[in-house]
């Protein structure tokens, strides 16, 4: 199977068609082609002439994802179920914002980390994405805007699909540099957030990297034997270990982290958590901002419920006692399978169970 053109940053695609004969200027227009016309076909790509084309089609897809489901909420969030070439399938959501278009891509098919409260980890990772299979993802989605009619584009992205990205982590970069070409997508850095469960060494090799993209942290809890009972990740990369890669990120960058953290009733959502997470920031508040995030519950992890509203409230204003920044997420898609991982799992679920022959 060929992959997608759409991994190749602009520098990549250069060296290619020059390595294989053809001009060197010739990358500038099949990006416009790619990126601005938006064509599905080289074929297309009408002032590229045809050794060039041939050249493209003997050794690259455009586009490799097929669209398997579409579930549209009915305040505007539309998720979308993607097949690969290989049969596996990945979620991807669209949600609108007075601010723009904001898409949540994955980085891998399924999730090793583990997260006990997650959907996404319900099925293990099989593979990595390849940096064309995330590319295409915003593809897809801009696909979908284009027709509409209505001049829309995606300007926002978020790094939070399934899957780990600091664990497929050659392949984020490419994609980042892919979609923040300023002649092609042009999705400005700071409008592009990735989220780490907490890998500590790829967060020190994101702040070498001098990128202006911004940084999510799921924390979750604010001590390591909470955190290790609900994320099996923290047992090798504990607390401690993960906040002196985030001063390192910090001292490097001087940008605010996000840190993540959802809600689960009776389970990190008191106000003596919210106490002891502002202590554990302290040192680092003007540079942090603490996104509570209500808990979408999941069927196979019936243990943990959402939050009380009042729960939050005072799980908040403790916060902000501390003086900490931050807020409770806005929610998208409620009406539908709002959980990261959850449409994917239930459509597995549901093939699996089709009787032989259907």
């Amino acid at each position: 199977m060929k992959k997608s053109i759409y991994g190749l940053t602009i520098e990549q695609l250069t060296d290619f068609l020059i390595e294989n004969g053809q001009k060197k200027y010739r990358a500038a227009q099949v990006w416009d082609w790619l990126y601005k016309k938006r064509v599905l076909s080289f074929d297309e790509m009408q002032n590229i002439n045809q050794e060039t084309i041939d050249v493209l089609n003997e050794n690259f897809a455009i586009q490799t994802l097929e669209q398997n489901v579409k579930q549209v909420s009915q305040d505007g969030t539309v998720k979308f179920l993607f097949k690969m070439h290989d049969g596996n399938l990945i979620e991807t959501v669209l949600m609108k914002f007075p601010y723009g278009h904001s898409v949540c891509v994955t980085t891998q098919v399924g999730c090793n980390i583990g997260c006990s409260f997650c959907a996404s980890g319900l099925l293990r990772k099989n593979r990595d994405l390849d940096a064309g299979e995330i590319v295409g993802q915003i593809m897809k989605v801009q696909e979908h805007l284009d027709g509409k009619g209505e001049d829309e584009r995606v300007s926002h992205i978020v790094v939070m699909g399934i899957g780990e990205p600091f664990d497929n982590y050659t392949n984020l970069m490419n994609f980042l540099h892919v979609v923040n070409d300023q002649k092609g997508l042009s999705i400005g850095a700071r409008h592009i957030t990735v989220s780490t469960s907490g890998l500590t060494e790829k967060i020190k090799d994101f702040a070498d990297e001098k990128l202006q993209v911004n940084l999510a942290v799921s924390l979750h809890a604010p001590n390591n034997e909470l955190r290790s009972s609900i994320m099996k990740i923290n047992k090798a990369f504990p607390i401690e270990k993960l906040m002196d890669s985030i001063n390192y990120y910090l001292e490097k960058t001087n940008r605010r982290i996000t840190f993540e953290y959802i809600l689960l009733r009776d389970v990190n959502d008191h106000v003596k958590e919210a106490e002891e997470l502002g202590r554990l920031l302290a040192d680092k508040r003007h540079l942090s901002y603490v996104n509570l995030i209500p808990y979408n519950p999941v069927d196979e992890h019936g243990q943990y419920q959402r939050s009380e509203p009042e729960a939050i409230k005072s799980f908040y204003e403790a916060l902000r006692r501390k003086g900490i920044n931050g807020g409770v997420r806005l929610e998208n898609g409620t009406d539908i399978d709002a959980a990261c991982g959850q449409l994917r799992s239930k459509q597995i679920k549901k093939t699996k169970k089709q009787p032989v022959g259907e």
